[in-house]
């Protein structure tokens, strides 16, 4: 399950927001998939986690949008995903017409439990 962050300018529009947030769950499974975390197509309430954040008085971002994706670590996944992280920045820009924002992709060893 991807854990997604995404922290704005707090004057990017609702609208703008909306629809990345719509748009997020599916682009996000696609760059992530692997043959050990398969993607069906299928997206069930919990499989993507997504937050958004407007950046505060202190905070410092030279970019309009910054996503950070945090998806559990697999080798098939680490081996290429400068070009997950690439694709996925095309699919977002394609989708919902955004410019000045970043991608982050990380993968720890992690772990995951969740209950009914």
């Amino acid at each position: 399950m991807p854990l997604v962050e995404v922290t704005h300018r707090p004057d990017i529009a609702e609208t703008k927001l909306r629809e990345l947030g719509e748009v997020l769950p599916h682009l996000v499974s696609v760059a992530v998939e692997c043959p050990e975390e398969p993607y069906d197509g299928d997206l069930q309430p919990g499989d993507v986690e997504i937050r958004f954040r407007a950046l505060g008085p202190f905070d410092r971002c030279g970019l309009d949008v910054v996503i950070e994706i945090r998806s559990k670590w697999f080798e098939s996944r680490a081996a290429d995903r400068q070009e997950r992280v690439d694709g996925l920045h095309e699919a977002v820009a394609a989708a919902t017409g955004l410019t000045d924002f970043g991608v982050y992709l990380s993968l720890p060893v992690a772990a995951w439990a969740q209950g009914d």
